[in-house]
């Protein structure tokens, strides 16, 4: 039998959400997950211009952020160091089953790549 990744969203119940943004990230040389995963939210975070606060009553520190990271080995992931890419809101961070290792053809290196979801939701 094959682990399967958590579907679980660890978003507030009574939450909504108000974006989703993707990203991925590489650690060419060195197979660090962390690094990888650290890529893969500041590219999803530099896709994003949030213009809404205003017009909805909301500031940047109300917000709710999960970060699903998927990587090969999830248990490598520092999640504090994955959460100081965000610069704002309260941030989880859930590192699971996907991204890709490439090995290098002689086996002495390893390519990580990380795929970042960013969930921003507001209680309600």
């Amino acid at each position: 039998m094959t682990d399967q990744p958590s579907t679980e969203s660890t978003e507030s119940p009574g939450a909504t959400r108000w974006l989703t943004e993707m990203g991925m990230g590489v650690d060419v040389h060195g197979g660090d997950y962390t690094k990888a995963g650290r890529r893969a939210v500041f590219d999803a975070l530099r896709h994003s211009s949030l213009n809404f606060f205003q017009a909805a009553g909301k500031t940047k520190e109300q917000m709710r952020i999960e970060v699903r990271l998927g990587v090969q080995k999830p248990d490598q992931v520092d999640v504090a160091s994955i959460a100081e890419e965000v610069p704002y809101g309260t941030v989880t961070v859930t590192p699971m089953l996907g991204g890709l290792d490439v090995p290098a053809p002689n086996g002495t290196d390893l390519m990580v790549i990380a795929n970042a979801a960013i969930l921003v939701s507001f209680t309600d």
